[in-house]
């Protein structure tokens, strides 16, 4: 009898711990916004302040191959504003799906940042024009 316990604890914590795994790689999708903070130089890696939850950071927007195909992602530029669709990951934010926004649709926190970024595009671009 005390075996017949022993064995199911044993294998009761074998199961829990499974879960445990198997829950702990399931990486949530999430939805944030971005904006592109540098010039894309790889397309499959572009550097943004991303916006999920009202936290702000600077992390990869890592693109799938369906993404890559995507028009907005094949004409992004600096100072682009972005709803995402995705998980985050210790490489940066797996993309799975993108839409380009107006920057005006895009949250509090992130509006400043469009704000400048468009007026210090303005301010290297205008001198250029003559």
């Amino acid at each position: 009898m005390r075996h017949t316990t022993c064995f199911l604890y044993s294998m009761l914590i074998v199961m829990v711990g499974v879960a445990h795994t198997v829950s702990a790689g399931i990486e949530e999708e999430v939805v944030a916004f971005a904006v592109v903070s540098e010039l894309p130089k790889d397309k499959t890696r572009i550097p943004a302040k991303v916006a999920i939850d009202g936290t702000v950071t600077d992390t990869k927007l890592l693109a799938a191959d369906h993404i890559l195909a995507n028009l907005a992602w094949k004409k992004l530029e600096i100072c682009h504003a972005l709803k995402i669709e995705g998980q985050k990951s210790t490489d940066g934010f797996r993309v799975h799906s993108v839409r380009a926004i107006d920057g005006a649709m895009l949250p509090m926190v992130l509006q400043g940042i469009a704000g400048d970024c468009l007026l210090k595009k303005a301010l290297e671009v205008a001198p250029l024009v003559d």
